[in-house]
């Protein structure tokens, strides 16, 4: 399930620059605390879907970013798994407001790490196949696609942080949480 509208997006349709944002990191209360729902066309949630590509970008290895992560508690993220060598598949580069999971797979357990706990990485199950559903920033145009592998991966840790968790909730526990040895 293909949803042309997302392959074809671009953080030029926003229609404003992105600005560079500090990235918070736990126990930062705003990383615990659910998301709320936005207006994907409000001007403030654009430019915020904008800052979050923007920083995304100069963030070396980070493959998505929620708000929650630069310290705005509502329900918008950015992914971009094209570059990285585990995405088998990709819709390149979008961004998504109140997305949910409407559909998953199996699990299957892999390492993940994250900008908000820089010292750490995690085994954290998750599916490998999702369908979810979001709306596109500054249209509100409702999209549904299907992403696997490592994308399906990427967008649930995103829509965790605006739900409020962290990789290390959803790790089995401390014996799955290990040291980071490289730094980003």
């Amino acid at each position: 399930m293909i949803d042309e509208r997302l392959l074809t997006w671009t953080e030029a349709d926003l229609g404003v620059a992105g600005q560079l944002r500090a990235v918070v990191r736990a126990p930062d209360q705003v990383l615990s605390s659910n998301g709320d729902r936005v207006d994907p066309t409000a001007p403030e949630i654009i430019q915020l879907a904008a800052d979050l590509v923007a920083t995304m970008r100069v963030s070396p290895g980070c493959v998505g970013l929620a708000a929650p992560q630069v310290g705005v508690g509502v329900k918008v993220f950015c992914v971009d798994v094209s570059q990285h060598p585990k995405a088998r598949g990709h819709h390149g580069t979008f961004v998504l407001c109140n997305a949910e999971v409407i559909e998953s797979s199996r699990n299957e357990k892999a390492r993940e790490g994250c900008m908000s706990v820089p010292d750490f990485t995690g085994d954290v199950k998750r599916a490998t196949r999702v369908v979810v559903r979001g709306e596109i920033p500054g249209t509100g145009e409702q999209v549904t696609f299907e992403a696997n592998a490592f994308e399906a991966r990427a967008l649930q840790h995103e829509i965790d942080h605006c739900e409020g968790l962290l990789f290390l909730d959803r790790a089995a526990g401390a014996h799955a949480i290990y040291a980071r040895k490289t730094y980003l």
